[in-house]
């Protein structure tokens, strides 16, 4: 039977010759995700069951970075709660502060995550790490204390969209626009429950933060997986970090797809998305003022997001009154950026650097935003309320955008300057 991508990834792990859309399987999984608001919760269900000892340490991965370092009580509890639990079952993968960084930028850096590997994660942006050729997906709590307990998950097989990438993005436009305009053409269901699997010669012009980018995004069409093909660019990463041996998939010639897409990147323009939903996309836009602008985020708190920030940034000033927060996703990426001298243009041009943390994201802390205020952020969702006041709006962008947008005090294309 002809299989997608997706497909053969949770046929292998379900030990099946072969699956097809709809299927129900049980899966042996590669690395199971929490985080310090999930983690909690999953460690709670854990214990109610009854169990006493995870299946096995070295595949459940507990990452603090929505509230750490701790903004408040409440947010050292839950810390606290994951740090005991880690340390009663001898979980391998704790990341605390000092070790810490955003959880889907972080995995990939140390090499816990890479092609064909099946990951669930307590998160829905779990799905980033389909850019190296993984099935990764996101769950809620109580099936993460499952697979804490088993070492699996239940999955319904998803069917199929086929997106391919023809031609050359212009100069500033990355994988942000990128995902953002096929949101924008789809909508924020248009992939529900299906695997977005993405194709083309294009492919070989994008890096792997466009690519983590891209599939971190797919859940805001209401995906279930983004995936990529693995290619020179992709076994070049994992060569240098992936602790496993990757396994290579790819789809059959005569795989089914629902729908076939063809964006040609050449055309796309510089792209954001308005409040108050990531399909909401605009190439175009009237003066509008901001209050703040957010670089960082598992989205785009990679390095080339940061380059990308600085080369803005060089020789000019952040507008008056508009505070400027940018945000490394991981240590690494913050000690590339301060030995680059990316940090000082940063400091230099009045914006403030803060440790690795989700934090202004989903309105957690670092960047909260008051009755009214508007944000260009290169965050992934823009709800209402999202970043804080539910009066507040959210304009989501590339880091070309949004550190334009620090300089003028408005919407701003790059072009522009």
């Amino acid at each position: 039977m002809a299989m997608t991508m997706s497909q053969k990834i949770l046929a292998a792990h379900a030990g099946l010759e072969s699956v097809e859309a709809g299927q129900l399987i049980s899966a042996g999984l590669d690395l199971a995700l929490a985080n310090d608001i999930t983690g909690p919760v999953a460690i709670n269900e854990f214990k109610k069951s009854g169990a006493h000892k995870v299946k096995d340490g070295g595949m459940i991965a507990l990452v603090m970075d929505h509230f750490a370092p701790n903004k408040d009580i409440k947010s050292a509890q839950q810390c606290k709660a994951c740090r005991e639990f880690a340390r009663e079952q001898n979980i391998e993968n704790f990341f605390d502060v000092g070790r810490m960084g955003i959880e889907h930028a972080l995995l990939p850096e140390q090499g816990l995550v890479g092609a064909g590997d099946l990951v669930i994660g307590a998160d829905s942006h779990t799905c980033t790490y389909g850019a190296l050729g993984a099935f990764s997906t996101g769950v809620g709590s109580t099936d993460l204390a499952a697979a804490m307990i088993s070492g699996k998950c239940w999955f319904k097989v998803p069917s199929a969209i086929k997106f391919v990438l023809k031609g050359r993005p212009a100069e500033y436009i990355c994988g942000k626009d990128i995902i953002l305009h096929i949101i924008g053409l789809i909508g924020v269901d248009g992939a529900l429950y299906k695997s977005m699997e993405f194709t083309g010669d294009g492919i070989k012009y994008l890096s792997m933060d466009d690519r983590f980018t891209i599939c971190n995004m797919a859940i805001e069409a209401g995906a279930k997986n983004g995936i990529f093909p693995v290619d020179e660019t992709a076994l070049d990463y994992m060569n240098r970090r992936f602790k496993r041996q990757p396994v290579i998939y790819a789809a059959d010639a005569d795989a089914a797809y629902e729908r076939t897409i063809e964006i040609d990147l050449s055309a796309l323009k510089p792209t954001v998305a308005f409040p108050h939903l990531p399909e909401n996309t605009k190439t175009e836009w009237g003066d509008i003022k901001i209050d703040q602008v957010v670089i960082g985020s598992c989205t785009n708190g990679h390095i080339s997001d940061l380059r990308q920030a600085a080369e803005i940034l060089k020789g000019r000033k952040v507008a008056e009154g508009v505070r400027t927060i940018i945000i490394p996703a991981t240590n690494e990426i913050y000690l590339e950026a301060m030995h680059e001298g990316l940090i000082d243009i940063f400091i230099g041009a009045g914006a403030v650097v803060s440790t690795p943390t989700c934090g202004p994201c989903l309105g957690g802390y670092m960047g909260i935003l008051a009755e009214n205020e508007r944000a260009v952020s290169t965050t992934n969702r823009n709800f209402v309320g999202r970043m804080g006041h539910v009066t507040s709006e959210v304009y989501l962008a590339s880091p070309y955008v949004a550190a334009a947008s620090a300089v003028t005090g408005r919407l701003t294309s790059p072009k522009e300057l």
